[in-house]
């Protein structure tokens, strides 16, 4: 037993990770117990489908702290060890071990798993979901050895796996239920960009499909069934259709969750001594006004801090604006900002869509929801005071390359409304 000055933090991600360093930053010096049900280290998962799946970094690379740096930091590391209860009133964790650890204050960063899919054959072997380091080792080892994939689910993860599996010289047909590519995050202006992308690399698309069955012989897939019959053979099939958050320790414990666990912007829960941080969190924004859950590294790598400070009874609440990355081929983006389906009105340009390098912004009356800039670099800063001014934008000014971004970006004053 740690004791009652304990803090414990379940789920030794980033998220955790992070949320243990900021804990020994600030000069907390009790005891800390970092408990993952992983039996690797914290480590960060966005190169499990970048850098590391294509074969551009070593494992050592992916790991958040140096493999002594927990134990030169007296942090109590538990891999292996799942949470499986929280007595919130009485304090305690109960671990899958059997045990029982007490806390003063305890921070859930459980994070999210793959969404299954739920048809037949999906258990099949030769089905790989990509969200563990093992994973991406598994989906490494298929793509040395496949001459075909099916991708199903055309979001962050089917793309980047599809585009690495076509730069290992692997056929690919990514199945989608949507009439484009990541359509619901980006809008049909900026999704149609991504079809275009994948289709010049020889990707098959096919939009507006619906997966009826995978299709095995001796155990193993060997194709996907569409609901109008069509079968597309595959020596292996990926799934990526989303991901959920892993809230149901919360529930349990009778938390507030709703698509995710709910806190406020300082992190908290609806129990006073529990935190929330990363994947799992839905967490309301002070500057968006509204609880929002982002799925993305940004989120995992800084609301721990901000998290760990409210733990430590400080004055913080998490404003940063949510971004986002990726890289797929000799393409590379950063997204700032959020856009609700159909919130926006307008989507301006800057720059050659043609050639894959400008920047997107989407505007609702004039204001800058959020900018995604492709191919063009050192512009997240003015992007971001974009988003945040909350004040109309010329558009024309912001589609001109020849106008600096930080002259749009509104000067403080009251609002024109």
């Amino acid at each position: 037993m740690a004791g009652n000055r304990a803090f414990v933090i379940a789920g030794a991600g980033l998220a955790g990770a992070k949320a243990a360093e900021t804990l020994r930053t600030e000069g907390f010096d009790g005891p800390v117990v970092l408990l993952g049900d992983e039996t690797e280290r914290p480590y960060e998962r966005p190169p499990l489908s970048k850098s590391y799946l294509l074969g551009k970094s070593e494992q050592e690379s992916v790991y958040v702290h140096p493999q002594g740096w927990y134990a030169d930091h007296e942090v109590d590391l538990r891999t292996g060890t799942a949470v499986t209860g929280i007595d919130a009133d009485g304090h305690e964790v109960a671990l899958s071990d059997g045990s029982r650890i007490g806390y003063a204050k305890l921070l859930l960063a459980t994070g999210s798993s793959p969404r299954l899919l739920p048809v037949p054959g999906a258990d099949l072997e030769g089905v790989l979901y990509l969200r563990r380091l093992q994973d991406s080792d598994r989906l490494k080892e298929t793509l040395r050895s496949a001459s075909r994939i099916v991708v199903i689910g055309a979001g962050w993860i089917g793309l980047e796996t599809t585009a690495a599996a076509r730069s290992a010289g692997v056929e690919v047909t990514v199945l989608e239920a949507a009439e484009l590519p990541l359509l619901r995050v980006l809008g049909q202006e900026v999704a149609q960009i991504f079809a275009g992308l994948h289709t010049d690399h020889g990707a098959d698309l096919r939009f507006g499909t619906q997966v009826a069955e995978i299709t095995g012989s001796d155990g193993r897939a060997d194709g996907v069934r569409l609901g109008d019959g069509t079968l597309i053979a595959a020596d292996a099939v990926v799934v990526g259709v989303g991901i959920v958050p892993n809230s149901r320790l919360a529930a349990v414990a009778g938390l507030d969750v709703d698509n995710g666990i709910r806190v406020d912007a300082q992190l908290r829960s609806s129990h006073p001594d529990i935190y929330a941080a990363g994947d799992v969190a839905n967490a309301f924004h002070p500057v968006l006004g509204q609880h929002i859950r982002v799925e993305h590294w940004a989120n995992a790598l800084h609301q721990p801090g901000t998290a760990a400070r409210a733990m430590l009874g400080q004055d913080v609440s998490f404003d940063r604006m949510p971004y986002f990355f990726t890289d797929q081929y000799d393409l590379g983006m950063e997204y700032t900002g959020y856009v609700e389906p159909g919130a926006y009105d307008q989507v301006v340009f800057r720059g050659s869509t043609e050639n894959r390098e400008f920047i997107a912004f989407w505007l609702s009356g004039g204001r800058v929801l959020a900018g995604m800039n492709v191919n063009v670099w050192d512009v997240t800063d003015p992007i971001r005071a974009l988003v945040t001014g909350g004040r109309p934008v010329d558009a024309e000014a912001l589609a001109d390359p020849g106008v600096p971004l930080t002259d749009l970006v509104p000067s403080p004053g009251p609002s024109s409304e």
